[in-house]
């Protein structure tokens, strides 16, 4: 029977000639997620065998790993901040990048009504909610499978919010918000090709690109906007690294912010600073 530090060894070696990144963590990471316990743990009990049905277990989650897969679909959740948020290839894994957008959020105290949409997991919306539990919040996707795998997050969670399915404001007819925030698709069609494996063979399309040329959605938004907000509402949108120069186009009073990276990839607009938009100025 092998030890713990055997198994370690031979599953990060495994994926290591596979060409994996990350061999080492994502083989820690595994093998955490099959012997339910802590890194730490592994090293603290290096000596400790792994009995026959933990090591079938990890042989199957390493064979998955090797074609690329995300560990996050391969063990289901992400924590996300403060919450645990489950995912599989109804959604697009949350990024740690995207925490950055919640928390600008959360430090403006957020107060009133909360639509998250294209909403994915939840995970923006759920954690608002849990971090302030007097937002009344709705979470809205044109995917009815992602939003059955919100509605398990947001119990997960244990947090009360609004599910609504429809294509971006569709469902919201005749209503208003005090704060919108968006992750829409933002990735150019011609772009599929450039992106990871792992992204562009396991994660949804439909959740990925925009069109031709990746801006659709802001464009959408541009002119949709101000008949959806009340009149001190707010509106943050994550966009693409790239994609800073254009949104300033769309939204010339808006504010741009920065990644940890130093990339421009989130940006926020007030309604009073929104501008009427007439579709000819889109062309």
């Amino acid at each position: 029977m092998r030890t713990i530090g055997e198994v370690l060894k031979l599953s990060s070696d495994f994926l290591s000639e596979r060409k994996i990144d990350r061999a080492r963590r994502i083989a820690e990471e595994l093998l955490c997620h099959v012997l339910k316990t802590k890194k730490i743990d592994l090293y603290l009990q290096f000596d400790k065998p792994v009995i026959d049905a933990e090591l079938a277990r990890l042989r199957e989650l390493l064979k998955r790993s090797a074609k690329n897969e995300p560990i996050e679909y391969i063990t289901g959740e992400v924590d996300f901040f403060n919450c645990r948020i489950k995912v599989d290839p109804r959604v697009l894994i949350p990024r740690p990048e995207t925490e950055i957008l919640v928390e600008l959020i959360s430090k403006k105290n957020p107060t009133g009504a909360l639509w998250d949409i294209c909403t994915g997991s939840g995970c923006m919306g759920i954690a608002l909610k849990k971090a302030h539990p007097a937002l009344s919040v709705t979470l809205s996707d044109i995917s009815p499978d992602a939003l059955s795998l919100a509605r398990e997050n947001a119990a997960l969670n244990q947090v009360e919010v609004e599910l609504l399915q429809g294509d971006l404001l569709a469902p919201f007819k005749g209503q208003k918000a005090d704060l919108i925030i968006c992750n829409p698709p933002y990735i150019a069609q011609a772009e599929m090709n450039t992106l990871d494996s792992s992204v562009k063979d396991f994660e949804p399309h439909l959740a990925l690109v925009a069109g031709e040329r990746g801006t659709e959605f802001y464009e959408r938004l541009a002119l949709e906007l101000p008949n959806y907000l009340n009149p001190n509402g707010q509106v943050f949108l994550e966009i693409g690294s790239t994609q800073g120069e254009a949104l300033k186009k769309l939204f010339p009073h808006g504010q741009l912010h920065l990644d940890w990276a130093g990339h421009p990839r989130f940006f926020e607009i007030a309604r009073g600073r929104l501008q009427n938009i007439d579709q000819r100025d889109l062309r």
